[in-house]
């Protein structure tokens, strides 16, 4: 049983999660910039954690802590077997994804186009919440393609608080699932924050957390003065230097590294242990290509993890090379 089991999590800040990105490697990165953000899995479907390879999808290192399991489906028995046998191994929250716009994820009924369906919703997070001990929350869009974000939204919002959701987190942004790509859905229509403003301004008793376009800490601060959190996507991945302010700024405490060559440092040990077992260097240091910002010589530790962390056989020393390529000097502020 997790240790963290009823202890509710601190939700001021946290890295979305995000397909093909948030995986355990770029999870144990993150959390050496930032002790107090919470970070997220990439989604994970409910059959294939029921009749997968649970130890390859769903381990992680005990350093992630806190960690989120976020979940894709729509059947509540399915979904609350899902979130028990992530409890059992450790997770501190289960996430129900109603957000996610991609084809894939439509066409296997869970993600954005559940959205449509609120009652639905509610009836998966009421028997997650019977299943498991620890927090239950949801991440979901404003509304989807035609929907009326003030209507469509209230309804979901109601429906997941009175089936016991612990937490909110609203991407500010419509998912049109008819006519826009994925991509297409991660800048159009436009962020709408007031919508979700207005949301917590009805809902005083429960957490929500503003999701969507957020480029900066003085952003996220920003967005405090009227949201109980912040999560940050793809400029927290992009540039992950930008963490490195996220205790100091957020929390008043200070950053596990004071720089990112120190963060390299205290991460060798991991990728070391990662290599012996046979992981890819590439499959760790492709989290790194945005690590350095405005400092000299960060295009040269690119360009060097590139072309040679790709090789058979690359091991630690291709990153040591890489890091020498790079003046020693704090990022500049977030």
């Amino acid at each position: 049983m997790n240790s963290n089991e009823n202890k509710m999590l601190d939700l001021r800040f946290s890295v979305a999660p995000m397909m093909d990105w948030t995986d355990r490697h770029c999870r144990v990165f993150h959390r050496l910039m930032t002790r107090r953000s919470l970070l997220y899995t990439e989604m994970l479907t409910t059959p294939a954690i029921l009749h997968g390879d649970r130890k390859r999808l769903l381990g992680f290192d005990p350093c992630e802590h806190p960690v989120a399991l976020q979940l894709g489906g729509s059947d509540p028995r399915e979904l609350a077997a899902a979130a028990k046998i992530g409890e059992d191994f450790g997770y501190d929250e289960i996430n129900l994804n109603v957000g996610c716009p991609s084809d894939r994820v439509k066409d296997g009924r869970f993600g954005a186009c559940l959205m449509a369906e609120p009652a639905l919703v509610a009836a998966c997070v009421e028997a997650m919440k019977r299943a498991v001990g620890i927090s239950v929350t949801v991440k979901c869009r404003i509304g989807i393609d035609d929907q009326d974000p003030e209507t469509a939204l209230d309804a979901l919002a109601r429906g997941v608080v009175n089936a016991g959701a612990d937490a909110l987190i609203v991407h500010a942004r419509k998912a049109w699932l008819n006519g826009l790509s994925p991509k297409e859905n991660r800048d159009i229509p436009p962020l709408d924050y007031d919508r979700v403003y207005r949301l917590k301004a009805a809902m005083p008793n429960m957490p929500v957390i503003i999701n969507g376009g957020i480029a900066s800490l003085a952003e996220a601060k920003a967005h405090l003065g009227f949201v109980d959190g912040v999560m940050l996507g793809r400029a927290a991945y992009q540039e992950p230097w930008r963490l490195l302010s996220a205790d100091p700024e957020l929390f008043g405490e200070a950053a596990p590294h004071a720089t990112m060559k120190q963060v390299f440092e205290a991460m060798m040990p991991y990728i070391e242990s990662e290599l012996a077992l046979g992981t890819r260097l590439h499959s760790i240091t492709r989290h790194f290509v945005g690590a350095f910002h405005a400092v000299p010589g960060a295009r040269a530790f690119r360009r060097h993890l590139a072309e040679n962390g790709v090789k058979p056989g690359a091991g630690v020393n291709v990153l040591r090379d890489a890091i020498a390529l790079v003046e020693d000097r704090v990022a500049l502020a977030a």
